[in-house]
This record gives C-alpha cells, sequence and structure tokens, in this order.
C-alpha cells in the first residue's frame, strides 16, 4: 500500500486536476483535513507543502490553502537561480552538496565536451530542496582552467550555479531536453519511486569560446514541463526538420 501521505496528495490532486476544484477554490484546512483522513498535522503539512511545490496550490497564513492559477512552463532558454525561483513562488529553498572533488576530464568526456583529454573539472552534485521536498538533483563540471578560483570555493553561502552567475558572465549557451527513468540512486534523492519518469535539462555555457560549464539537472518529471517561445527569423523561412537525438556516448 502506499505511504498515508501519498495517498492524501493523490486525493487532492485528482479533486484539483479534473476540474472539480477551479482555481481560487479553497482547499479545506489542516484541521478538516487531519480529521477526514484521521492523520496527523505534521502529514497533512507534508502533503500541502509538495502541492505548493508542485505549483497546484497557493498557501496563505490566515486564509487557508487555494487552488492556484495554472502557472507558467518553465523557460526552456532561461538561466536558473533556485533560489529566485523560490523566492518568487514563495517557497522555503536550501541546497545540499552531496558530493564535490576535482577530477580528470577521460577520453569520453574530453570528446563529449571537446576538451583536452586530462584537463582539470571542479565536480559538484547539488540537491535544491523547495518546502523540504526534492525539487531538482544537479550533476555539475565547472572547468578550472577558465574559473580556478571554483577550486576552493566551499559553496556554503550560494549553490555552485549562483555562485558562477554572479561571478563570470557567460556569451553562448547550449540546452538540451531528454527524459529518463529513475534509478534507484536517483530515485532516493528526488524522493520519488524507482522508474518514475524524470526531465532532464542539459546545460553548457561559454564566454567568449571558453567552456565554463556544463550542469545535467534532474527533474521530477510530474513536477515539472518546459516551452520554448521562438520568433521567425530572416534564416528560418522554411520549415524545421525533426530528427531522434543522437546516442549520449559518454
Amino acid at each position: 500500500m502506499q505511504p498515508l501521505h501519498q495517498r492524501i496528495r493523490d486525493d487532492l490532486e485528482r479533486h484539483i486536476m479534473s476540474g472539480e476544484w477551479p482555481p481560487g477554490h479553497r482547499i479545506p484546512f489542516e484541521h478538516e483535513l487531519m480529521e477526514r483522513y484521521g492523520c496527523s498535522r505534521m502529514t497533512v503539512n507534508k502533503v500541502l507543502s509538495a502541492l505548493a511545490v508542485q505549483g497546484l496550490i497557493l498557501r496563505r497564513r490566515k486564509t487557508g490553502s487555494v487552488v492556484a492559477t495554472p502557472r507558467a512552463e518553465r523557460a526552456v532558454l532561461e538561466i536558473q537561480d533556485f533560489a529566485l525561483e523560490a523566492s518568487r513562488l514563495g517557497v522555503e529553498y536550501r541546497f545540499d552538496v552531496l558530493k564535490r572533488e576535482v577530477v580528470s576530464l577521460n577520453a569520453a568526456e574530453a570528446k563529449r565536451l571537446d576538451l583536452p583529454k586530462g584537463l582539470d573539472m571542479l565536480s559538484v552534485v547539488t540537491l535544491h530542496v523547495l518546502n523540504d521536498l526534492p525539487s531538482a538533483l544537479e550533476q555539475r563540471l565547472i572547468n578550472l582552467a577558465a574559473v580556478p578560483e571554483a577550486r576552493e570555493a566551499d559553496f556554503k553561502a550560494f549553490p555552485p550555479g549562483t555562485w558562477l552567475l554572479d561571478r563570470i558572465p557567460w556569451t553562448d549557451a547550449e540546452h538540451t531536453i531528454h527524459a529518463v527513468n529513475a534509478d534507484a540512486t536517483l530515485a532516493r534523492r528526488l524522493a520519488i519511486e524507482p522508474g518514475k519518469a524524470c526531465l532532464v535539462l542539459g546545460r553548457r555555457t561559454w564566454q567568449a569560446g571558453t567552456f565554463i560549464t556544463e550542469a545535467r539537472i534532474s527533474y521530477p518529471g510530474e513536477r515539472q514541463h518546459f516551452v520554448g517561445r521562438f520568433s521567425p527569423t530572416e534564416d528560418a523561412r522554411s520549415p524545421a526538420s525533426i530528427a531522434p537525438a543522437p546516442p549520449d556516448r559518454s
């Protein structure tokens, strides 16, 4: 059987997604949910926090929670700052650096990044958490030849992405998106079931042709979606071709 908090969340989610509870509809108060489901305030708070992070409800201290107006999708091309986004959503944010080490690029990585083999990189794995719910797992490589001060950075005040944005202006960026099924490690870190679908945003940035960083950010698929908005250019007058991405041989 599913944990109680997951069953409550699925039930509330079903009311919202079906349209039975439209935007602005008041969610039952915490004490009402406790009575309805025979559970503790901690369980109810965990459910409501998860729905708030998912963007389905807005939590208000005095008037209670209401169903949110469908949120704007995450822009594909934006360089995301998790702390700023959390502030915009009105939720608590923290990050945990799970692993930090200096590595040398092996042949496969050097080929993938089009960089010399053996180049020193700072490898950092960071978990981003909104309202105590894991929101994204970030795996990042930073080019120490381009950003030597990163070697001594402890990333206690700011996560690596924010730290870089504050110090190194980027001039070019590349984004890719693909889907994966969460393995046991990713599922544990994102607090989801193994095999669940995840969206992976890959991002590389350069400064005047010099490679700065690569980040692979994995999101629980049910909590995230992306959108891109484009305008036609003089060079884009013919229909675009669509082809599957080449296999990742890294």
